[in-house]
């Protein structure tokens, strides 16, 4: 009997709805303290995810959402980083 393959599901930290991990991006902390935005999805660091809507990252950085996942201040380049990043998504 062939069983079905697991679909890892993580939560956005805007909306907290629980998604598979494909459709959501994956916003990383090195362990250099660096953050960036992990395409992959497989670098090393402390990830937090987050929907690929405005909405939802609008919502995370003003309950804070991103913050509390990575354990640390993320700083406003960050934020500019994510937003642009958004509006390249949405338009296509």
């Amino acid at each position: 009997m062939a069983g079905k393959k697991k679909i890892p599901m993580r939560q956005c930290t805007g909306c907290g709805g629980m998604k598979e991990k494909k459709s959501l991006i994956r916003v990383l902390k090195t362990d250099e303290g660096e953050i960036l935005i992990d395409a992959t999805g497989k670098k090393n660091g402390r990830g937090a995810y987050l929907c690929f809507s405005s909405e939802c990252l609008e919502k995370a950085i003003r309950t804070k959402g991103l913050e509390r996942s990575l354990k640390c201040s993320v700083p406003e380049e960050v934020y500019e980083q994510l937003r642009e990043e958004m509006a390249k998504l949405e338009t296509r």
